[in-house]
């Protein structure tokens, strides 16, 4: 293992990390240039995480399962005091404003599912049964025919 240090203070090498929360390196990168993540450079400028930064990894893969944009990941860690890794309260809090983005979410897809059966996907846009393309019929009053078609 590469810690450096003993007890709770013990550091992780990149490596370390990326075994031990089942994150790619390059996906560990990625979120310290997004500044989801922070690490110290050694001497010889090798990247060394605190024991916590697990924790954090885990709150963020679980934060992107459930459709949350990195963004809003990074707000959401950044209003921490002292940025600290999340813990459990935190994250009943966190997640409680989230789960009102996730409902309306859940609600526009379900909806878009069950227009799906009515959609004939013929491009014409103009018809009054196409919800998807066309919710209300709102091209219809340009006239008949297409309006729009992208692909």
């Amino acid at each position: 293992m590469g810690q450096i240090g003993g007890g709770r203070h013990a550091t992780l090498t990149v490596g370390d990390l990326a075994a031990r929360s089942g994150v790619a390196v390059s996906a560990l990168h990625f979120y310290e240039r997004k500044g989801l993540l922070d690490s110290e450079r050694t001497s010889g400028n090798q990247r060394r995480y605190r024991r916590d930064a697990l924790r954090r990894v885990a709150f963020i893969r679980v934060s992107q399962r459930v459709g949350i944009p990195l963004a809003d990941i990074r707000t959401a860690l950044a209003s921490l005091p002292e940025e600290r890794t999340p813990t459990k309260a935190d994250w009943a809090r966190l997640s409680r404003v989230w789960r009102e983005e996730l409902d309306e979410r859940i609600a526009a897809l379900e909806h878009l599912r069950n227009d799906l059966t009515g959609c004939i996907g013929c491009g014409c846009l103009s018809l009054r049964t196409c919800a998807l393309q066309n919710p209300d019929d709102q091209l219809g009053e340009g006239g008949i025919g297409p309006r729009r078609w992208q692909d």
